[in-house]
């Protein structure tokens, strides 16, 4: 289903102000599927091991002390196009650039907590759900 998956978080902020509703229904009216949805919280050496590619970046610890900071949603989401369109759905990294009317424009907190985790790639979708989902729990 390459093209066709990707994977998000509803960041620890975002769940903690209470989002995770309105979050999923804009999900759902952008006309994505949720084919495996999970709440849970990160161990620190979990979410060192999920964002293990920004090791070497100033912001590694500071991001990993953040993501096992409370209770995520971790979620693989399903649509023709998922990863570009999820992409545009949530909006920039930085809400303050962010289109009006995107996720992280309407309920992220900073740059540093934007409300929601989008994957880049096709690939970095699948290595991402296969981290957080097993086979069995994908729908």
């Amino acid at each position: 289903m390459a093209g066709n998956r990707t994977f998000t978080m509803i960041k620890p902020d975002a769940v903690a102000s209470g989002h995770i509703g309105a979050i999923l229904a804009q999900i759902n009216e952008a006309g994505f599927r949720i084919v495996a949805m999970k709440l849970t919280k990160l161990s620190q050496e979990k979410a060192g091991e999920f964002y293990a590619v920004h090791k070497e970046r100033p912001f590694y610890g500071e991001l990993v002390d953040f993501m096992s900071s409370g209770v995520i949603v971790a979620a693989i989401l399903e649509k023709e196009n998922a990863v570009a369109d999820f992409r545009t759905l949530i909006g920039a990294t930085d809400p303050s650039k962010a289109e009006p009317g995107t996720i992280r424009a309407r309920f992220a907190k900073s740059i540093g907590e934007n409300a929601v985790h989008g994957s880049d790639s096709d690939e970095n979708a699948a290595i991402e759900g296969a981290f957080h989902f097993a086979g069995t729990e994908q729908f």
